[in-house]
């Protein structure tokens, strides 16, 4: 069971911040949502609110594969789009594990777009920093995040935010959804058929 409580973009971001411990640590959370749900937008605007604490956002995406291996079977695959466009074993390595083992974040590997390497220097983070990972699909990977927000779209939101020619993904983000249970594995979960009116959905206990 689970209540739905209605709330600001300002307030599901001090709910995100509000998962994040305190301390030494370097918390790494991921920002979980299909493409029309923005979830590079939310990270920055909470590695905004972040800035006393210092934070880094990496794009999932600045970690795919290279456009041979990730087109391979076409470039409108939905399948390989949800399980061969992303590099998880670099991400984990040079994001997560780098961050918890000293700090060094790799922001970014290969621009999306151009299909090059970034050749972006090393990020060094402070303990107590913040690293913040947005993207799509990247829950039940096996990814060591330490919290993870997932943002929510209907059906039909879903199908209207998504421009025209990336509709091709949404059999993927519908497997993703059937196959992974990303609200029900996240820490939270945002609602976010309309970015200004988001809505927290909060799990009751048990009885």
């Amino acid at each position: 069971m689970a209540d739905v409580v209605p709330t600001t973009p300002e307030g599901a971001i001090a709910a995100i911040v509000a998962l994040l411990p305190s301390g030494p640590d370097r918390p790494r959370v991921a920002i979980d949502g299909a493409p029309g749900a923005a979830p590079d937008e939310l990270a920055e605007l909470l590695v905004a609110a972040l800035a006393p604490r210092r934070a880094l956002h990496v794009r999932a995406d600045h970690f795919w594969r290279p456009a041979s291996e990730r087109f391979e079977f076409g470039r409108h695959d939905p399948d390989a789009w949800l399980g061969r466009w992303l590099d998880t074993r670099t991400l984990e390595r040079e994001v997560l594990h780098a961050c918890a083992a000293g700090g060094r974040v790799l922001p970014g590997l290969r621009d999306p777009l151009t299909d090059r390497s970034m050749r972006v220097a090393r990020v060094s983070l402070p303990p107590g920093a913040v690293l913040v990972v947005s993207g799509s699909a990247l829950l039940g990977r096996g990814l060591s995040f330490d919290a993870a927000v997932h943002m929510h779209l209907t059906p039909g939101a879903l199908l209207r935010r998504t421009a025209s020619e990336d509709r091709w993904i949404l059999p993927a983000l519908d497997a993703y959804e059937a196959t992974i249970r990303p609200d029900e594995i996240a820490d939270l979960v945002v609602r976010a058929d309309d970015p200004r009116h988001p809505a927290l959905v909060r799990r009751r206990a048990e009885p």
